[in-house]
């Protein structure tokens, strides 16, 4: 077929006059009976690379989906190009048995050009005899990366395809993904036994994108601000679980954004229904689990916010990479504690050692990308193997608009280097960093290491310090990390050059967000000023109050709520309740000079409110919270609280803390007594009305280490309910 049909037949079924890309070159590939392996990102025409053959080959074209809403989003849009709903067809699970056999009726008749299958129902015996007594054009894997255990979606019943393709028919493969590192794509290759394939790569760089992290502090406040800001547009925000999408959809829908839950908890009838919604633009946001998106064709999401870290790059690059696919503005949002990457690493254990260490590694890249000052793009493009000159982001990620402080870093490079021709390149990058900051432990004794003579060359730094020049040191390629042998560092002919002359290496000063700076107050395109004046006069506030009433002043507002009144200027207790930190209970108690003393400032200095920034929270107390006060009523331990409601000692004492903190009494001396005698309770009471801060590190200092977190966590917690509540 010459390439003038080709570009006929894209008008004639598409209305395009032009194929993107690599297009045209696949689909003759594809036409001319070849392997074809695509790789190529969201929004760059993947689907069309299998419909267009499909559509010209003679037989049925087998396309492989790894998810239902995905198939009948994608058989809605081929039937929408013709007047014969036959020509496209799905099997799958949500068919009946009457369905079912009109969808085989129809590709007996030979009506039928594309059939979408999940890989549970190609498996399936009655389908595999079904198959075979038909035509068949090709088979197309679209999501490939599901058949790789390194990909972000390894799906087992995926590593079986080959098998049964050939138990059908010989006939060519096109496998196609949006994501797939130089491993995944061999993995990919190898399984499916197409290593004769023909690769079509396109560049992994999305230049409309804006990328950002955030620590991750008042995260539903900031994405409620953000929302705001961007009136009308549509987004999807992802949340790792599926309580967290209820609870968000719901908080978004309190606060007047039209938002919707998308998770597989949902029974498919609702899910398609969502699904549709954000389709016809009858909602704007949907907030949703990763099975939300895999190639929904919405062109004009604008932006995409992950609520909770995702567990890899891959995942990261796949659901960031779902705004913007029409070309326009596409901002891409995340919320990062490390915190949330320790969660993760819990989740792995239990699993298979070789998978565990798989996750870990997946999960260190990500932290690596999310903590980095480095052009993120950059970081992206290198993590799936293609070079990116940072100057080309143009400012489209945080680091790039506000770079950080640079100092030169060559003899930072060269220890570390050193370090990794010393070790002989049989370690990852964790042990390099206990190694040369000069950590004892029992794995640099095991090896010897700590008698080796550049050991704690660079103690100066920290573990945190050394992680970041590996960072950086990577990105610039001058090692790489083996991924066969799960991340273990090696030199490179870029590294050994360096080794021999060593050059100027510009380090870039990395973001800390182990550390919480509570002077620092994440602000979107929409975000307030902090207001010092204000806060100052709240300050001396609370301290006369504070002594008026003989108890700390912390007791009264802690600092995050005075600094967060700085920025909602609230002028009666019922918006006092919207400020973090402060219940009706606090604000009652204590809120009337503090709002009067805003309201005064506000009209002295003509100070325009933010109220339309002002977060509602839901009203109504979970019910999970309302049995946990049930339950300390009825005297329960903490330990049998906890179980009950699947969370650690450490999560339920969190809890509870939060509790208190807005304002609700709370008695827990049943749950004290057991642990902690009168003297010593008499002690840390005494301490905490004393005290100039609530900081639990300057009672640790105090009482030397004498009682643990969690007994100091439990005083404050009696403490504050019986002098603040």
């Amino acid at each position: 077929m010459v390439k003038l049909d080709l570009k006929s037949a894209l008008k004639k079924f598409f209305g395009f006059d032009s194929f993107k890309g690599d297009q045209e070159d696949i689909i003759h590939n594809v036409l001319d009976g070849n392997n074809t392996f695509v790789i190529m990102p969201t929004g760059g025409g993947k689907s069309m690379c299998y419909q267009l053959p499909a559509l010209l080959s003679e037989g049925t074209a087998i396309i492989v989906s790894p998810l239902i809403a995905l198939m009948k989003n994608q058989v809605d849009a081929i039937r929408s190009i013709s007047d014969d709903e036959s020509i496209a067809s799905f099997l799958n699970s949500s068919l009946n048995k009457t369905e079912a056999a009109k969808v085989k009726e129809d590709i007996v008749e030979g009506k039928t050009k594309l059939l979408y299958v999940a890989p549970e129902s190609l498996t399936k015996d009655e389908n595999v005899e079904f198959f075979k007594g038909i035509k068949i054009s090709f088979f197309a894997i679209d999501e490939a990366h599901c058949i790789s255990e390194w990909g972000h979606d390894f799906r087992p019943e995926y590593r079986r395809l080959r098998e049964i393709f050939e138990e059908i028919t010989n006939v060519p493969i096109i496998a196609l993904t949006a994501t797939a590192t130089p491993k995944v794509q061999n993995d990919i290759q190898k399984n499916l036994n197409m290593l004769d394939a023909k690769v079509y790569k396109s560049s992994f760089n999305r230049d409309n994108l804006y990328y950002q992290i955030f620590p991750k502090k008042d995260v539903e406040k900031q994405i409620i601000k953000y929302i705001r800001t961007m009136q009308g547009k549509s987004g999807i925000i992802y949340c790792l679980s599926r309580k967290k999408v209820e609870e968000l959809a719901e908080l978004l829908q309190v606060n007047g954004v039209s938002a919707l839950p998308y998770h597989a908890g949902l029974d498919a009838g609702t899910r398609a229904r969502h699904q549709d919604m954000f389709l016809m633009e009858d909602t704007n946001v949907i907030v949703a689990t990763i099975a939300f998106g895999m190639g929904i064709d919405k062109p004009d999401v604008r932006f995409v916010i992950h609520h909770d870290i995702p567990k890899s790059i891959e995942s990261y690059y796949q659901e960031t990479g779902r705004a913007g696919r029409d070309g326009g503005e596409g901002e891409c949002i995340s919320f990062y504690a490390y915190k949330d990457i320790e969660k993760l690493e819990k989740f792995l254990q239990g699993k298979p050692v070789a998978e565990q260490e798989i996750g870990r590694q997946l999960l260190n890249e990500m932290s690596s990308y999310a903590e980095t000052s480095v052009c993120r793009r950059k970081m992206i493009l290198h993590y799936f193997g293609e070079e990116f000159d940072a100057k080309n982001c143009n400012d489209l990620c945080d680091n790039c608009r506000h770079p950080k402080e640079k100092q030169e870093g060559k003899d930072r490079v060269l220890n570390l280097l050193q370090a990794i021709e010393t070790l002989k390149e049989t370690q990852r990058a964790k042990h390099y960093c206990l190694f040369l900051s000069g950590a004892n432990t029992s794995d640099i004794q095991a090896y010897k290491h700590d008698k080796l003579p550049n050991f704690g060359v660079g103690k100066d730094k920290d573990l945190n310090y050394w992680n970041a020049v590996i960072r950086q040191v990577v990105v610039a390629g001058l090692i790489l990390k083996d991924i066969e042998s799960y991340g273990v560092l090696k030199l490179t002919e870029a590294g050994k050059k360096f080794l021999e002359k060593p050059t100027s290496f510009m380090l870039i000063k990395e973001h800390d967000y182990l550390v919480s700076d509570d002077d620092t107050v994440i602000t979107t395109t929409g975000g307030g000023v902090f207001d010092q004046v204000l806060y100052d006069q709240l300050v001396d506030l609370r301290k006369s109050l504070s002594k008026q009433k003989n108890i700390p002043p912390f007791v009264i507002f802690q600092e995050p709520s005075l600094k967060d009144m700085c920025f909602q200027y609230p002028i009666t207790l019922e918006e006092l309740t919207n400020v973090q930190g402060v219940g009706h209970g606090k604000a009652t108690r204590y809120g009337a000079p503090f709002v009067s003393l805003i309201n005064n400032y506000v009209e002295q200095n003509d100070i325009e409110r933010p109220q339309d920034m002002v977060v509602k929270s839901i009203v109504r107390k979970s019910g999970l919270k309302v049995q946990l006060i049930q339950n300390i009523d009825r005297k329960l331990s903490l330990e049998d609280i906890g179980k009950a409601q699947g969370k650690n000692i450490d999560e339920v004492i969190e809890e509870i803390e939060q509790i208190v903190t807005s304002g609700t009494r709370v008695n827990i001396n049943y749950y004290i007594d057991d642990i902690l005698d009168t003297d010593s309770q008499e002690e840390i009471f005494e301490y905490f009305s004393e005290a100039e801060t609530d900081d639990l590190n300057a009672a640790h200092e105090e009482f030397d280490g004498e009682f643990s977190e969690e007994e100091l966590r439990l005083m404050w917690i009696k403490f504050m309910s019986e002098m603040a509540n």
